[in-house]
């Protein structure tokens, strides 16, 4: 029996990260599939079923204050329906669920199309506050149409500034200063600095409702119909009505490029207001907006403001409209003294205001707002993607026994490195100020935070009282998984109900569910999936606790598309593009992080991180489908190609950049920038003109494939002697890299293959390789036949690989492959996080790889399933949410028997390829030389795979 290595088309798959080229497919073999999959089922069942989960853009369920006035509509086909496929489709828009049937927005009559995603709306304009209805019908293979679906909404935000009808509020400027002392980077001499301090402010104002008159019949009193609060914040912000807390959200309205682009939120509130008085309230910190960000230094900042407006529709269509105005009055004298992102919260019971956001509060001694116009230049815009909340609520799991203990002090371990902050139940001694400091691990048992830097990390809480305390900090996010207490009462015994950790990230959910026989290889794809949460609150950081916490552009652009296979985190990156295009420089340089604040480093640009314009839109891309998204980012990614040429000279980059950043054993020999420069050009423009050529841009798509292939002669002559060897340090990027970007062709790239395998085995097949490199080592050896090769990376157990930093406690995936050991504890290195992402990328080959699960067209609706198997591994199992439904892969070998099971969604086909086994059968079917085609193009279903292993790995 052969090997049943079978390709879509002709010829050897040749991309590494673009599969998409080498196994687009066709229909032409429809006719020859007589081999069914094991349907989906249900006798209670009906032909016709109709679509379910309903979404808009990216993911939104029903959603209240949608940014977008052209919604993009998907759905799928249930797993139960009888069919399998769409043949065409019909969506009605209406002004109101009665009239969904009449379609009076639009109608887009029956379509024949299979997509299922993506459908832009094309009916009446809508407009800011607008809610509308829609459903969807679908007609299958044979024509059949089925039932329509239930209807879903979409309420529309404030689509434009002229919707807001308030000004900007806060307090007066009170002349608070602090003063430091800082190095002058120029002149290294100490200097004082001074900058202003802006305290929380606590903000209210009462009002009274329309339908507060007396009248002489109930029956004409017109009664409160809906309620809508439209608020946004210069800082962050928390909102009350009548003292309830209008949402669970965090950290809102989020961090966006303050200057060009604020997020609004929108928040049903209509249970809240009642008839009569009412109070509408917040309080407001200084967040990303006013804080401070990296080290030290004097800061021109402007105070934090807030901006609402609350729209109360009653029953008579009637509106009434609170608007943040000179109404309103404010006080710092609240009970939360100070708060930061990086240095926490200072929090005083002894300045409580018992009822302060109710109607019976006097606000004696408060102060009347300033107001401040809105500025024409700044757009005020809904959310675009889920706020972040508490996620998930992890208990103590040890008191630690320190080696340097004080007497008052004690540490308790979460078990869990993570981003948040703790929940707080302790005894205290009224006016005795407790301390909780936070650290991500033990230095030789001894508590640490040298490696935060900077950032104090710090929250204070003054009890007015003695008794216990309840305290959870409300403005700043810590990266801890310990937590020292001190100032508590010492009469009591310290345990651990005293300390809870509230894990924090934007609202997504997260479906990471790789499991395997090897208990190192599950810790680590739990670490990666730790390593997402503590990196994704609101923007994509590179980590959570030092004084730092940036979108480093770099590490985004790696972990982008693996994080895609953990989480429901599309709208998440979409937004955050939004902000790289706002960021972009005049000159078309993307900045290194994003939102930069102005800072000077930040804005500049450099290889492998600016990139993330390009890769990020084309990666995501293949994986959802979305057309819309890369048109979204196209002029961005022209102004970047521009850019990089202008940094070019005989097609030879010079643009600067951090090299392979952190590679091991750098001293011995590093990847040349240039040459990293000029493979990430190519890079950039081999994305770039496929692209164009989606969007229809043909003279694009031309243009930038020339200028690719003289990029890809000089890159070859400049680097690389005769025989494809580097001509600087032989290092694994050198070679991954152009392997990864197809750089090489014919002999040349059999060359660097050698090249590639023997800087493997040169190292014990230890990694080499940074921040760019370690991505691109798992395809890059799986597409040259080495998937055993890159097992032997994967399992070693010392330093430098992935199970050392396991083998050393880590519960997260770390910035350096030796940031910390458990017998000498962190490294001397004063930047070092044991919660940053980018080496987490590796968790995208444990979907793509391991499981096999790839995408042979762009948003999967046709799915490669390759599954890599290795002696090490007995089992493994995982799934990935694409927009057509769910794939199932779990496979098991026992003796070198494989038992293996595929689920294919509805509306989807799959190709198998299995390259390592012999005597293969597909559900009781048995493969042989005559009907390989059977493995091609199948239509959903289970798929119960049986065959014996004959290529180890």
């Amino acid at each position: 029996m052969p090997h049943y290595l079978i390709k879509i088309l002709a010829g050897v798959r040749s991309s590494v990260h673009s599969n998409i080229k080498a196994r687009i497919n066709t229909s032409v073999l429809l006719s020859l599939i007589v081999l069914s999959a094991c349907t989906f089922t249900n006798n209670t069942e009906f032909e016709g079923q109709a679509p379910i989960a309903l979404k808009v853009g990216e993911g939104f369920v029903n959603p209240i204050g949608y940014y977008e006035q052209k919604p993009r509509f998907s759905w799928q086909i249930a797993p139960s329906a009888k069919y399998q496929f769409q043949h065409a489709y019909q969506i009605q828009v209406a002004t109101s669920a009665d009239n969904i049937a009449k379609a009076d927005l639009w109608d887009s009559q029956k379509q024949l199309s299979t997509s299922n995603a993506w459908i832009q709306y094309q009916g009446t304009p809508l407009s800011s506050r607008q809610k509308v209805y829609w459903r969807v019908r679908i007609w299958d293979e044979q024509d059949k149409v089925s039932q329509w679906s239930e209807p879903a909404f979409i309420e529309l935000g404030l689509l434009s500034n002229d919707d807001w009808q308030g000004q900007w509020i806060r307090h007066p400027e009170t002349g608070e200063t602090v003063t430091f002392d800082i190095i002058d980077n120029k002149t290294k001499n100490t200097k004082t600095v001074t900058n202003k301090v802006y305290r929380p402010q606590y903000l209210r104002r009462s009002f009274t409702t329309q339908n507060n008159t007396v009248l002489e019949t109930a029956e004409v009193k017109p009664s409160i119909k809906q309620a809508r609060l439209y608020i946004t914040s210069k800082g962050i912000f928390n909102a009350y009505v009548n003292g309830q807390k209008v949402s669970e959200d965090v950290m809102t309205p989020g961090w966006t490029p303050y200057k060009q682009r604020i997020e609004t939120l929108t928040y049903d509130v209509t249970s809240l207001v009642h008839s009569g008085e009412n109070v509408l309230a917040a309080t407001v910190a200084e967040g990303w907006h006013t804080g401070r960000y990296l080290k030290l230094r004097a800061l021109k900042v402007k105070p934090s403001a807030l901006l609402a407006q609350l729209e109360i529709t009653y029953s008579n269509d009637t509106t009434q409209i609170i608007t943040t105005d000179n109404n309103w009055q404010v006080t710092l004298n609240g009970p939360i003294r100070h708060a930061g992102n990086y240095d926490g919260e200072t929090y005083d019971a002894n300045y409580e205001m018992p009822g302060w956001n109710t109607v019976n509060f006097i606000p004696d001694n408060w102060n009347s707002v300033i107001t401040e116009a809105l500025e024409p230049d700044v757009e005020l815009a809904p959310k675009r993607h889920q706020a972040a909340a508490v996620r998930l609520t992890i208990p103590a799991v040890d008191i630690v026994k320190v080696a340097n203990p004080k007497p008052g002090v004690v540490v308790f371990d979460m078990g869990q490195n993570m981003l948040g902050v703790p929940e707080l139940s302790v005894p205290g001694i009224a006016n005795q100020k407790m301390t909780f400091r936070f650290a991500e691990a033990l230095h030789k048992n001894t508590f640490y935070t040298k490696n935060l830097r900077t950032a104090k990390a710090t929250d204070y809480y003054t009890p007015a009282k003695s008794g216990q305390i309840h305290y959870v900090p409300t403005f700043t996010f810590h990266g801890y998984r310990y937590v020292e207490v001190s100032g508590f009462d010492q009469s009591k015994t310290p345990n651990l109900s005293w300390v809870k950790g509230r894990v924090l990230h934007s609202n997504f959910n997260v479906h990471a569910n790789f499991k395997s026989s090897h208990k190192k290889l599950n810790k680590l794809a739990e670490n990666v999936v730790w390593g997402l949460r503590g990196n994704f609150l609101d923007i994509p950081t590179d980590c959570p606790q030092r004084d730092e916490r940036l979108g480093w552009t770099g590490d985004a652009q790696v972990f982008a598309a693996p994080s895609m296979y953990m989480a429901d985190v599309y709208g998440f990156w979409a937004a955050w593009m939004q902000s790289v295009r706002e960021s972009q420089n005049p000159d078309g340089g993307v900045p290194n992080f994003v939102p930069n604040k102005g800072h000077g480093f930040g804005k500049l640009a450099s290889a492998g991180w600016g990139d993330v314009a390009v890769i990020i839109p084309w990666e995501l891309y293949l994986l959802n489908g979305d057309k819309q998204f890369l048109q979204d980012n196209y002029a961005m990614i022209k102004g970047w190609l521009d850019f990089h040429k202008s940094k070019s000279e005989q097609y030879i980059s010079s643009l600067r950049g951090f090299k392979d950043w952190l590679q091991p054993y750098a001293k011995q020999g590093q990847t040349p920038q240039y040459l990293i420069s000029t493979a990430y050009y190519a890079r950039s423009l081999d994305y770039a003109a496929k692209i164009a050529k989606v969007l229809g841009y043909e003279n694009d798509a031309t243009t930038y494939a020339d200028t690719l292939n003289k990029v890809k002669h000089a890159f070859r002559q400049k680097f690389y002697d005769e025989k494809t060897k580097v001509k600087s340090a032989s290092t694994q990027t050198s070679y991954l890299l152009p392997l990864a970007f197809e750089l090489f062709e014919g002999q040349d790239r059999l060359n660097a293959q050698q090249h590639l395998v023997e800087t493997i085995e040169a190292s014990d097949k230890h990694l080499g390789t940074g921040f760019l490199g370690t991505p691109l080592l798992a395809p890059v050896l799986q597409n040259i036949g080495r998937s055993d090769l890159m097992f032997d990376v994967l399992f070693k157990e010392t330093y430098p690989s992935w199970f050392y930093s396991i083998n050393n406690g880590a519960t997260t995936t770390w910035e350096r492959w030796n940031s910390y050991s458990l017998e000498a504890g962190f490294s001397e290195e004063s930047m070092n996080s044991l919660n940053h992402y980018a080496y987490g990328a590796v968790a995208k080959w444990f979907y793509e790889g391991i499981l096999g699960i790839n995408a042979a067209s762009a948003g999967f609706k046709d799915i490669t399933i390759a599954p890599q198997f290795n002696q090490r591994l007995g089992h493994a199992a995982g799934s990935y949410h694409t927009p057509q439904g769910e794939i199932k892969v779990s496979w098991k070998i026992d003796q070198d028997q494989l038992d293996m099971q595929v689920t294919i969604p509805k509306n989807s086909r799959v190709n198998f390829e299995l390259s390592q086994v012999s005597g293969l059968t597909i559900n009781g079917v048995a493969i042989t030389s005559s009907n390989q085609n059977l493995l091609l193009q199948r239509p959903p279903g289970v798929y119960k795979i049986r065959s014996t292993l004959i290529n180890k790995g």
